[in-house]
């Protein structure tokens, strides 16, 4: 594989087998001569939408306060000691999108979002560690790092945000515009402001167990098929009405011990719940939509591209789109396939698409869920 100035020369694969899950690892320049992708005007007007995540930490007087989006007004840029964390702009910014693209070395299914994190001078979340991997890229200003794989990771009761209550840094670097610092999950760190600066964190997505098994249950009940009623035709009499009984029991499991889950049961739930959108992400259709004959043509001419918001996943005979599901015959996966792993088609793909796909393409464009080139 291709070594990659991003991952400071080293391949993908070097990267995973080193530093995945293991160590961290700081590289300089990974973007060389990287400019914010926002402003920061454009970046506090995000965080004025009602469907952008945002949240404003203070730290004055000693005492942090948290304040959830969104953030109609921001303390003065010139006071220290603030920070504005915008989650998912690249959801709402093209060019964060493609940065958080570049990052696909890593699957789509893990790959979650790229958040901005303004400070003033001094500012920063104070020492805490998240439970998944983490880039954090320096795009404007410096910001002082320090960090540590401390196993003590008991947080400050009392706080609005989990601080690190014995915070014991190992190492420290200043990260300037184009430096990077990966972390391992669970990997202790704190950043601190060094005048007015920007860090982009692109983040993974680390679902917990117990909340996909909660949702693989849901998912499961509408499919569960368990013929009959409960019946007792060799029941006897009792002495303890209040009990219940060791034949009831047993009749009771030996029913339901038959709900059997398959890896095409899993697969299904899996693509599903990984493709969903966010709670807050919502599609804007095109203004005036062509009829399908009219947007095949357009898109023959000019290719097409899955919309930033769009999560398009497959597995096996199965293809995911934003939380919808279907089983696709093998010419037309082939084209899905190369849909999903490249985000856009050209009009010599779209143009050997069979109807079927041409249609799903269609449909897909009115929902606002793709683009015309």
């Amino acid at each position: 594989m291709k070594k990659l100035t991003l991952l400071g020369g080293l391949t993908p694969a070097q990267f995973f087998r080193d530093y995945w899950h293991k160590k961290p690892l700081l590289i300089r320049q990974a973007i060389p001569g990287l400019k914010p992708l926002l402003s920061r005007q454009a970046l506090f007007a995000l965080a004025r939408q009602e469907d952008v995540e945002s949240r404003l930490l203070t730290h004055f007087d000693q005492q942090y306060k948290l304040e959830n989006g969104p953030i109609d007004t921001v303390p003065d840029i010139h006071q220290k000691n603030w920070t504005l964390l915008v989650q998912s702009v690249n959801l709402h910014n093209d060019a964060a999108n493609a940065l958080l693209r570049q990052f696909r070395f890593v699957p789509d299914a893990r790959l979650d979002d790229l958040m901005i994190s303004y400070a003033t001078d001094t500012g920063g979340v104070g020492p805490h560690f998240d439970s998944y991997d983490v880039f954090l890229l320096q795009a404007h200003g410096r910001r002082h790092w320090r960090i540590g794989a401390q196993k003590d990771l008991t947080i400050i009761d009392g706080l609005p945000l989990k601080i690190l209550r014995d915070f014991q840094p190992e190492e420290e670097f200043v990260l300037e515009p184009g430096d990077m610092l990966y972390l391992p999950p669970q990997y202790a760190h704190d950043g601190i402001a060094l005048g007015e600066c920007m860090t982009y964190s692109i983040g993974f997505r680390a679902p917990a167990y117990q909340e996909l098994g909660e949702a693989f249950l849901q998912f499961m009940a509408d499919s569960i098929d368990l013929p009959g009623k409960y019946t007792d035709p060799d029941l006897k009499p009792t002495a303890r009405p209040a009990e219940i009984s060791g034949a009831m029991l047993s009749r009771i499991s030996a029913e339901l011990i038959k709900v059997q889950f398959t890896e095409d049961d899993m697969a299904l739930f899996l693509g599903g719940y990984l493709s969903e959108p966010k709670a807050s992400v919502t599609f804007k259709p095109p203004v005036r939509s062509l009829s399908a004959e009219k947007f095949i043509q357009a898109a023959i001419k000019r290719g097409i591209t899955l919309s930033r918001k769009t999560q398009m996943l497959y597995r096996g005979k199965h293809i995911f789109i934003n939380g919808e599901s279907f089983a696709a015959a093998r010419a037309d996966k082939a084209t899905l396939d190369l849909l999903a792993n490249s985000r856009a088609l050209d009009g010599k793909e779209v143009a050997s698409a069979s109807l079927d796909v041409q249609e799903a393409l269609h449909l897909w464009y009115t929902d606002g869920w793709l683009n015309l080139t």
